[in-house]
Protein backbone atom coordinates (compact mmCIF):
# COMPACT_ATOMS: atom_id res chain seq x y z
CA UNK A 1 0.00 0.00 0.00
CA UNK A 2 1.27 3.63 -0.96
CA UNK A 3 1.80 5.75 1.97
CA UNK A 4 0.57 9.02 0.12
CA UNK A 5 -2.19 9.56 -1.90
CA UNK A 6 -2.55 13.06 -3.60
CA UNK A 7 -5.78 14.03 -5.28
CA UNK A 8 -6.89 16.22 -7.86
CA UNK A 9 -10.36 18.33 -6.60
CA UNK A 10 -12.57 19.03 -9.43
CA UNK A 11 -13.81 16.01 -10.83
CA UNK A 12 -12.15 13.30 -8.59
CA UNK A 13 -13.61 14.99 -4.83
CA UNK A 14 -16.05 16.94 -6.32
CA UNK A 15 -18.76 16.64 -9.71
CA UNK A 16 -18.02 20.04 -10.80
CA UNK A 17 -17.13 20.15 -14.04
CA UNK A 18 -20.53 20.12 -15.47
CA UNK A 19 -20.87 23.88 -13.61
CA UNK A 20 -17.40 24.54 -14.75
CA UNK A 21 -17.87 24.15 -18.18
CA UNK A 22 -21.11 25.94 -17.86
CA UNK A 23 -19.37 28.97 -16.38
CA UNK A 24 -15.90 28.95 -19.00
CA UNK A 25 -18.49 28.97 -21.91
CA UNK A 26 -20.39 31.85 -21.01
CA UNK A 27 -17.92 34.27 -19.73
CA UNK A 28 -15.57 33.17 -22.97
CA UNK A 29 -18.17 33.47 -25.08
CA UNK A 30 -19.09 37.35 -23.70
CA UNK A 31 -15.24 38.08 -24.55
CA UNK A 32 -15.48 37.01 -27.85
CA UNK A 33 -13.72 34.22 -26.92
CA UNK A 34 -14.78 30.22 -28.57
CA UNK A 35 -14.42 27.50 -25.85
CA UNK A 36 -16.96 24.34 -25.81
CA UNK A 37 -17.67 22.42 -22.99
CA UNK A 38 -15.56 19.88 -24.50
CA UNK A 39 -12.69 22.23 -23.95
CA UNK A 40 -13.34 22.81 -20.27
CA UNK A 41 -12.64 18.93 -19.94
CA UNK A 42 -9.43 18.45 -22.00
CA UNK A 43 -8.23 22.19 -20.19
CA UNK A 44 -8.74 20.31 -16.61
CA UNK A 45 -6.23 21.04 -14.23
CA UNK A 46 -4.47 24.22 -15.90
CA UNK A 47 -4.94 27.45 -13.96
CA UNK A 48 -7.17 29.77 -14.88
CA UNK A 49 -4.91 32.24 -15.90
CA UNK A 50 -3.02 29.78 -18.27
CA UNK A 51 -6.94 28.59 -19.20
CA UNK A 52 -8.17 32.29 -20.53
CA UNK A 53 -4.22 32.74 -22.27
CA UNK A 54 -4.30 29.40 -24.27
CA UNK A 55 -8.08 30.46 -25.42
CA UNK A 56 -6.86 33.95 -26.21
CA UNK A 57 -3.82 33.46 -28.09
CA UNK A 58 -5.61 30.97 -30.36
CA UNK A 59 -8.28 33.47 -30.72
CA UNK A 60 -6.44 36.97 -31.09
CA UNK A 61 -3.10 35.76 -31.88
CA UNK A 62 -1.85 37.45 -28.95
CA UNK A 63 -1.89 36.30 -24.80
CA UNK A 64 -4.12 37.95 -22.28
CA UNK A 65 -3.75 41.47 -21.64
CA UNK A 66 -2.37 42.15 -17.42
CA UNK A 67 -5.70 43.26 -16.11
CA UNK A 68 -7.89 41.30 -18.53
CA UNK A 69 -7.57 37.52 -17.79
CA UNK A 70 -8.11 38.39 -14.27
CA UNK A 71 -11.63 40.17 -14.80
CA UNK A 72 -12.45 36.84 -17.50
CA UNK A 73 -11.28 34.79 -14.30
CA UNK A 74 -13.49 36.80 -11.37
CA UNK A 75 -16.50 36.55 -13.90
CA UNK A 76 -16.06 32.77 -14.68
CA UNK A 77 -15.62 32.11 -10.37
CA UNK A 78 -18.89 34.09 -9.84
CA UNK A 79 -20.78 32.72 -12.90
CA UNK A 80 -19.34 28.89 -11.33
CA UNK A 81 -20.74 29.89 -7.68
CA UNK A 82 -24.02 31.13 -8.84
CA UNK A 83 -25.06 27.42 -10.01
CA UNK A 84 -24.54 26.53 -6.23
CA UNK A 85 -22.14 24.10 -4.72
CA UNK A 86 -21.52 20.49 -6.50
CA UNK A 87 -22.23 17.23 -4.78
CA UNK A 88 -19.58 14.52 -3.98
CA UNK A 89 -18.76 12.07 -7.17
CA UNK A 90 -20.22 9.27 -6.09
CA UNK A 91 -18.30 6.72 -4.21
CA UNK A 92 -15.20 8.82 -3.09
CA UNK A 93 -16.61 8.84 0.37
CA UNK A 94 -15.69 5.64 0.60
CA UNK A 95 -12.74 5.64 -1.14
CA UNK A 96 -11.39 8.78 1.77
CA UNK A 97 -13.03 6.59 4.51
CA UNK A 98 -11.13 3.35 3.78
CA UNK A 99 -8.14 5.09 2.95
CA UNK A 100 -8.20 6.45 6.40
CA UNK A 101 -8.96 3.54 8.10
CA UNK A 102 -5.43 2.25 7.50
CA UNK A 103 -2.68 1.17 9.85
CA UNK A 104 0.17 2.45 9.39
CA UNK A 105 -2.03 6.03 8.63
CA UNK A 106 -1.27 7.36 5.12
CA UNK A 107 -1.29 11.07 4.05
CA UNK A 108 -4.17 12.20 1.97
CA UNK A 109 -3.37 15.50 0.29
CA UNK A 110 -5.47 17.77 -2.41
CA UNK A 111 -3.42 18.75 -5.62
CA UNK A 112 -5.56 21.45 -7.53
CA UNK A 113 -5.04 23.99 -10.04
CA UNK A 114 -8.02 26.27 -8.53
CA UNK A 115 -7.38 28.64 -6.00
CA UNK A 116 -10.57 29.20 -4.33
CA UNK A 117 -10.14 30.87 -1.35
CA UNK A 118 -12.73 28.93 0.31
CA UNK A 119 -11.20 25.72 -0.92
CA UNK A 120 -10.64 24.26 2.78
CA UNK A 121 -13.82 25.04 4.36
CA UNK A 122 -15.64 23.07 1.26
CA UNK A 123 -13.38 20.06 2.38
CA UNK A 124 -14.15 20.08 5.58
CA UNK A 125 -17.67 20.76 5.06
CA UNK A 126 -18.20 17.68 2.70
CA UNK A 127 -14.70 15.26 4.29
CA UNK A 128 -14.87 16.16 8.12
CA UNK A 129 -10.89 15.64 9.46
CA UNK A 130 -9.76 14.14 6.34
CA UNK A 131 -7.74 16.87 4.79
CA UNK A 132 -5.66 19.76 6.61
CA UNK A 133 -4.27 22.90 5.22
CA UNK A 134 -0.89 21.74 5.44
CA UNK A 135 -1.43 18.92 2.79
CA UNK A 136 -2.56 21.11 -0.03
CA UNK A 137 -0.73 22.76 -3.25
CA UNK A 138 -3.34 24.88 -5.15
CA UNK A 139 -2.88 27.59 -7.91
CA UNK A 140 -1.07 29.99 -5.18
CA UNK A 141 0.88 27.13 -4.43
CA UNK A 142 3.11 26.98 -8.07
CA UNK A 143 4.43 28.76 -10.40
CA UNK A 144 3.28 26.17 -13.23
CA UNK A 145 -0.06 24.52 -13.31
CA UNK A 146 -0.63 21.19 -14.69
CA UNK A 147 0.60 19.75 -17.14
CA UNK A 148 3.51 20.65 -16.00
CA UNK A 149 4.82 18.58 -13.18
CA UNK A 150 5.28 21.33 -10.87
CA UNK A 151 1.73 21.07 -8.50
CA UNK A 152 2.52 17.13 -7.94
CA UNK A 153 6.15 17.73 -7.23
CA UNK A 154 6.10 20.03 -4.64
CA UNK A 155 3.44 17.55 -3.26
CA UNK A 156 6.10 15.04 -3.47
CA UNK A 157 8.78 16.84 -1.79
CA UNK A 158 6.54 17.72 1.45
CA UNK A 159 5.89 14.66 1.99
CA UNK A 160 9.16 13.31 3.05
CA UNK A 161 8.33 10.01 0.85
CA UNK A 162 9.99 8.51 -1.73
CA UNK A 163 8.17 8.45 -5.22
CA UNK A 164 7.16 4.76 -5.47
CA UNK A 165 5.43 5.66 -1.85
CA UNK A 166 3.40 8.48 -3.26
CA UNK A 167 0.17 7.33 -5.83
CA UNK A 168 -1.86 10.24 -7.94
CA UNK A 169 -5.56 9.78 -8.38
CA UNK A 170 -6.96 12.00 -11.62
CA UNK A 171 -9.51 12.16 -13.50
CA UNK A 172 -8.07 14.54 -15.99
CA UNK A 173 -6.17 14.02 -18.92
CA UNK A 174 -3.57 17.06 -18.09
CA UNK A 175 -3.62 15.94 -14.87
CA UNK A 176 -2.36 12.51 -15.67
CA UNK A 177 0.97 14.21 -17.77
CA UNK A 178 1.75 16.44 -14.86
CA UNK A 179 1.24 12.92 -12.10
CA UNK A 180 3.64 11.13 -14.84
CA UNK A 181 6.09 13.77 -15.66
CA UNK A 182 6.70 13.83 -12.24
CA UNK A 183 7.41 10.27 -11.83
CA UNK A 184 4.31 9.31 -10.21
CA UNK A 185 2.20 6.51 -9.90
CA UNK A 186 -1.22 7.66 -11.47
CA UNK A 187 -4.70 6.13 -10.61
CA UNK A 188 -7.11 7.47 -13.55
CA UNK A 189 -11.17 7.55 -12.80
CA UNK A 190 -13.16 8.93 -15.48
CA UNK A 191 -15.74 10.64 -14.36
CA UNK A 192 -16.35 12.99 -17.04
CA UNK A 193 -17.37 12.99 -21.02
CA UNK A 194 -13.83 12.17 -22.15
CA UNK A 195 -13.23 8.51 -23.07
CA UNK A 196 -10.70 6.33 -21.28
CA UNK A 197 -8.57 6.25 -24.42
CA UNK A 198 -8.10 10.00 -23.36
CA UNK A 199 -6.18 8.92 -20.31
CA UNK A 200 -4.89 6.11 -21.21
CA UNK A 201 -2.84 7.78 -24.08
CA UNK A 202 -1.69 10.07 -21.22
CA UNK A 203 0.39 7.05 -19.87
CA UNK A 204 -2.01 6.20 -16.91
CA UNK A 205 -0.70 3.21 -14.93
CA UNK A 206 -4.56 2.25 -14.31
CA UNK A 207 -7.88 3.80 -15.48
CA UNK A 208 -11.16 3.00 -13.83
CA UNK A 209 -14.66 3.81 -14.91
CA UNK A 210 -15.94 4.78 -11.26
CA UNK A 211 -14.51 5.25 -7.44
CA UNK A 212 -16.57 1.56 -7.18
CA UNK A 213 -13.82 0.65 -9.00
CA UNK A 214 -10.87 1.91 -7.85
CA UNK A 215 -11.87 1.32 -3.93
CA UNK A 216 -12.30 -2.59 -4.85
CA UNK A 217 -8.75 -2.15 -6.47
CA UNK A 218 -7.07 -0.96 -3.00
CA UNK A 219 -8.84 -3.15 -1.12
CA UNK A 220 -6.88 -5.94 -3.09
CA UNK A 221 -3.49 -4.43 -2.76
CA UNK A 222 -3.82 -4.88 1.67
Amino acid sequence: MYKAFFFDMDGVLFNSMPRHAKAWEEVMQRHGLRFTVRDTYVNEGRTGHSVIDECYLATYGTEAPDGLWQLIYEEKSRAFERQGEPEAIDGVREVLDYLCSLEPKVQIWIVTGSAQHTLFDRLERFFPSVFSSERMITADDVTHGKPDPEPYLKAWERSSLSKDECCVVENAPLGVRSAKSAGLTCLAVNTGILLPQDLEEEHADKVFDNMHQLLQWLRQLN
